[in-house]
């Protein structure tokens, strides 16, 4: 019996630099379970769709392996203005991304500001 095989990751491995707080902060996706981020891209995704990006945050010598699946999309001439991209939800069992983030983002959480997704 032939099983399908599951195709992977989609396009690749994803690159984010993010060296500013204001830019983490409009990225990062606190609401999701486990974490994600917004990352700007003109590529074509689906929700569910598996991902995984290298994340390199402020000016921290190593990169973050992040493992996620797209959670959000705002695709091409959306409303207001926002930048296409997708939202990446961190899978299960790796917090370092998300401890990390949320280490740069101290006292930042609970603004008002507006970000990419909301």
């Amino acid at each position: 019996m032939n099983e399908p095989v599951s195709p992977g990751p989609r396009n690749g491995i994803l690159s984010l630099t993010i060296k500013d707080k204001s830019v983490l902060y409009a990225a990062y996706m606190p609401f999701i379970k486990n974490g994600g981020l917004f990352i700007p891209t003109n590529k074509s995704y689906r929700l569910g769709d598996e991902v995984f990006m290298l994340l390199n945050l402020m000016d921290e010598a190593e990169k973050i392996p992040v493992a996620g699946k797209v959670a959000w999309i705002t695709p091409k001439g959306a409303q207001g203005n926002r930048a296409a991209g997708v939202g990446v939800q961190f899978n299960d069992g790796d917090n370092t991304a998300r401890s990390r983030i949320e280490t740069h983002l101290a006292g930042a959480l609970k603004s008002d500001r507006p970000t990419h997704t909301m």
